[in-house]
């Protein structure tokens, strides 16, 4: 039986696939889904996934209460790095240590590992430019390293299609569904799993302007600007939303 458990932040947890209900799902839930009608048995799935959550506590927090696990996890997907990258002075050579590092406490405990390099935002970000060379240096920098491991790597941030805006929420920073779709298809599809990655109808282009920028700053930039202020985190005081081995069945 696979056990699959998922570590990382918001892009982890599911943040802008919100459900009716408001809860949120996210490409790993649509993942254990994936699997288990693929294997044709229930999986048992984990998500400890936090947004705001810097690569660091990803490794040393999540990482291990992941493998405490019992039964012992099969499965671990990571994931982590972008809440690093907006951060002044971001090291991308520490946060590829920090990578390393879980990667051998991974093969130490002898679980197969799927890692992602998170989708690239930065084309329609403030100060994008910067974000988008950390993500280059910090994916290729990865993708080199992963070659000597025995691991599956979903290398994201060079998906071309996903950077459309029409897969990302109106924060521009968040995968909406349809983004959180297509992830899970790559994932899926790495995994040996025939899925098409999702793709969207190409649409009307984006219409832009002052008025449309004005708002974006006054709902998305500026709070995140007031919590950076004051120390504080989108994650303060959350959970992961699946802290012990949950059965997804097979869709009936």
């Amino acid at each position: 039986m696979t056990r699959f458990v998922a570590i990382g932040d918001s892009f982890t947890e599911g943040l802008g696939d919100t459900l009716p209900d408001g809860t949120e799902r996210g490409w790993a839930d649509l993942v254990a889904s994936g699997l288990a009608a693929g294997q044709s048995e229930t999986v048992q799935y984990a998500n400890l996934a936090i947004r705001g959550r810097l690569l660091q506590a990803i490794v040393e927090e999540q990482l291990e209460t992941a493998l405490s696990l019992s039964p012992a996890p099969t499965l671990l997907s990571l994931n982590g790095g972008g809440n690093d990258m907006m951060r002044p002075g971001g090291d991308m050579s520490r946060l590829v240590k920090l990578t390393e590092r879980a990667l051998r406490r991974c093969a130490d405990a002898g679980v197969r590992v799927v890692l992602l390099s998170g989708a690239d935002p930065s084309a329609r970000l403030p100060f994008g430019s910067v974000m988008h060379r950390r993500g280059e240096e910090l994916t290729s920098a990865v993708a080199e390293m992963v070659k000597d491991h025995d691991l599956t790597f979903v290398d994201v941030f060079n998906d071309v299609e996903i950077r459309r805006a029409g897969y990302w929420s109106p924060d521009r920073l968040h995968l909406n569904s349809a983004g959180h779709r297509r992830v899970a298809g790559l994932v899926l599809t790495a995994l040996g799993h025939a899925t098409e990655a999702h793709v969207i109808d190409a649409g009307p282009e984006e219409r832009g302007g002052v008025l449309t920028e004005a708002r974006y700053y006054r709902e998305h930039v500026l709070p995140w600007i007031n919590r950076r202020l004051r120390g504080h985190s989108s994650g303060d005081d959350r959970t992961g939303k699946y802290l012990d081995w949950t059965p997804v069945k097979v869709a009936a």
